[in-house]
């Protein structure tokens, strides 16, 4: 028994070397090319949100691999579906999508993508937008009547419109054209 558990430590040791010596194989750095990395969206609406897609052409001889893609912002949402390699000389997209729920006014924005980049290791993929917040107006009477009454539990159901128009008794009446 005592054999039978060298012998198998001894094969598990052989195969983990074989394996881990095969996986240490070094990625030499590659040039790429960003379709439009600097973006000037136009203005949205607060709550939107804002679909884009960066091109990455892998223009050098080795293959792109991407380690990270680190958004400036909680308001970011990286899709988990991005390319992690992108092959020499073909091109794939980083999908990133923007929420605008919780900023207005004037916006920027930097998401960086770390790999085997050459010089640093890192793009910077860069946006802004101008986000208008929900138009402010004044509400008119029946709008204001109507909260009022429905925060004070006086309507249910149907009988808002008989206490704005009135009931078909108590309506009124005209003289002349209408």
């Amino acid at each position: 028994m005592k054999k039978l558990n060298f012998l198998l430590i001894i094969l598990f040791c052989i195969i983990g070397l074989v394996s881990f010596s095969s996986c240490k194989k070094k990625v030499n750095p590659t040039t790429v090319e960003i379709e439009d990395q600097d973006r000037h969206y136009y203005p949205i609406q607060q709550g939107e949100d804002l679909d884009l897609n960066y091109g990455i052409l892998n223009t050098g001889d080795n293959p792109l691999v991407i380690t990270e893609i680190q958004p400036s912002c909680g308001c970011i949402i990286i899709d988990k579906k991005n390319p992690k390699i992108v092959l020499p000389h073909k091109k794939k997209y980083i999908h990133i999508k923007y929420n605008s729920t919780k900023n207005v006014g004037y916006v920027q924005h930097i998401v960086r993508c770390y790999g085997n980049f050459f010089r640093s290791g890192v793009i910077e993929l860069r946006f802004d937008v101008n986000v208008v917040p929900d138009a402010d107006y004044t509400r008119d009477y029946e709008e204001l009547y109507h909260n009022y009454n429905e925060k004070n539990g006086n309507f249910k159901n149907g009988e808002l419109k008989g206490s704005v128009d009135g009931t078909s008794a108590k309506r009124g009446y005209y003289v002349g054209q209408p």
